[in-house]
């Protein structure tokens, strides 16, 4: 057995007592931190009952003679819907590898991907049956997984394309097609054909299927598919359809019909989260694809997506099949980075330790144990600074606060430049306000050619020591603290000096991501 932290759930109410499952041999001592501050300490074997804690992100650590064993827990819910995937249901498959990677990854959403029958007739195979590209399903399966979500405290999600049908099922659906300029039914491939997926006839079929697939498989809710096309078409009775208008149909009409469920939708390409993102759903989920190819484009797309809702990206790494797996590991580190410094998951991770490199999810991809133990401490990381990182409240200073003209809060390398855009050779700086703090990320991107998000990556250079000033409030000196999930993944105080009206700070240099926490201490006096 792998000497390792698991927490027992994914996600811990405040009145909830915390528990880490300490797999080592012998007695244990866990040291709870919050934000880089000690909180407690409990001794013990197997299960440490760690108590109740206040809501936010804690990093949990054990000291072994082998070295420090990390994991991290959340009291109660920041904002974020941490997603992941099965795509096997074979009869008889062990469940247990992939709890446990949910809850070492502290996925709170698992999408159950291709477990229906056929797209418009979810259940209709019966308990065993292949389903449309010919693997096989055991419902059995299906709900043992969704047991195994619900033990640790995740949520499933079905799969379900909300206008697809089979080529079996076309004939009593295709009056209601979406035709192409030749007047032919777009379609995927050769074997599902789209339809209007706000027509009422369709919308009753679809809404009782989801409800048939929760009450016989035990879903908390759906995953509702579309593939990015049409964008208007035609039906066969003359009809004009806006198809993004016809999504926010469905969207709200499947939300009247199970009121209760969790809703994905998937945008893809950014097609039409200017719509469905103020639609009655969970969440607002973007898979990317050309021309979204650099961090910039990632990072633009998060933006226009935040709002009221946590915020998914699917941004699959094709690299894994084509470049090493540590050039692909910087690869999706960098993509990480980007995604969650600017309030968004990230979509890559599922089963027991696969990764996604391709839209159909069966074709995973195996991760290495590089890549296994870079997911490890991101997504720890990721927990454990979620209040620093998550809520929709947090707003975007860079503009406000850094350059001469602010002069409120910057960064400086003594040859290395800082960007406002991710640029090759350059530090990409971001200031955020949280409250009374004030966040700085660093992403490093000195050593690379471009910043495509999906292409092999070289080990970042080295910036050396950074610099932070920052103005002060009042006559007193804020507190700096700095994190990074491969160097320091708690947060550490760095020696903070005055100079005039600035507080100067001095950072160790980044390596991919470097987060900066600047805390500004209430003066006893003012100047």
């Amino acid at each position: 057995m792998t000497a390792e932290l698991l927490p027992s759930r994914v996600r811990f109410a405040p009145d909830e007592r915390v528990v880490v499952e300490a797999r080592i041999s012998g007695p244990s001592t866990a040291t709870v931190w919050h934000l880089g501050e000690r909180v407690r300490e409990v001794t013990g074997t197997g299960h440490l009952d760690l108590g109740t804690l206040p809501p936010g992100g804690y990093g949990v650590e054990v000291v072994t003679a082998a070295g420090v064993l990390r994991t991290a827990v959340e009291v109660g819910d920041a904002g974020s819907l941490r997603y992941g995937f099965v795509a096997s249901y074979s009869p008889g498959r062990d469940v247990g590898a992939v709890a446990d990677n949910v809850r070492r990854l502290h996925l709170t959403g698992v999408q159950f991907y291709d477990w229906a029958y056929r797209h418009a007739d979810l259940l209709g195979g019966g308990e065993e049956y292949d389903d449309a590209l010919g693997q096989p399903v055991a419902l059995g399966t299906v709900r043992e997984l969704v047991e195994s979500c619900h033990e640790v405290g995740a949520q499933s999600y079905g799969y379900a394309a909300v206008y697809a049908v089979g080529t079996a099922e076309w004939p009593s659906w295709q009056q209601l097609a979406l035709l192409d300029p030749q007047g032919r039914p777009y379609a995927l491939g050769d074997f599902l054909f789209l339809l209007d997926p706000a027509e009422p006839a369709w919308l009753a079929h679809f809404t009782k299927d989801l409800r048939q697939a929760v009450d016989e498989v035990g879903f908390d809710g759906f995953h509702l598919d579309q593939y990015g096309y049409p964008k208007r078409a035609v039906r066969p009775d003359g009809a004009v359809v806006d198809v993004a208008e016809s999504f926010v149909t469905m969207i709200e009409q499947v939300r009247h019909a199970l009121p209760e469920a969790q809703l994905v939708f998937n945008n893809v390409n950014d097609f039409p989260t200017w719509r469905t993102k103020h639609a009655p759903q969970d969440a607002v989920y973007i898979e990317v694809w050309a021309p979204h190819v650099t961090l910039n484009h990632l990072a633009a797309v998060v933006r226009r997506a935040r709002g009221d809702k946590p915020v998914v990206i699917a941004a699959y790494q094709h690299v894994y099949d084509s470049a090493p797996a540590d050039q692909s590991d910087l690869a999706t580190a960098f993509t990480m980075a980007t995604l969650f410094s600017h309030g968004a998951t990230h979509l890559l991770a599922g089963e027991a330790d696969r990764i996604l490199v391709d839209p159909y999810y069966v074709r995973n991809h195996p991760a290495a144990e590089s890549t296994l133990a870079l997911l490890k401490r991101w997504y720890d990381f990721l927990v454990e600074h979620v209040e620093l990182l998550m809520p929709n409240e947090l707003a975007d200073v860079t503009g406000s606060y850094t350059s001469t003209y602010n002069d409120d809060c910057d960064v400086t390398y003594p040859d290395t430049p800082v960007t406002d855009t991710a640029t090759p050779g350059g530090v990409w700086r971001r200031v955020v306000q949280s409250g009374n703090r004030v966040v700085v990320h660093l992403i490093n991107l000195t050593g690379q050619r471009d910043t495509v998000w999906d292409a092999a990556r070289e080990t970042p250079g080295d910036t050396g020591p950074g610099q932070l000033r920052v103005r002060r409030t009042g006559s007193g000196l804020p507190r700096v603290r700095v994190a990074d999930p491969d160097r320091s993944a708690r947060l550490v105080d760095v020696p903070v000096r005055i100079d005039g009206d600035h507080a100067v700070a001095e950072l160790p240099a980044p390596h991919v991501w470097q987060l900066v926490l600047v805390d500004h201490v209430p003066a006893k006096e003012t100047i």
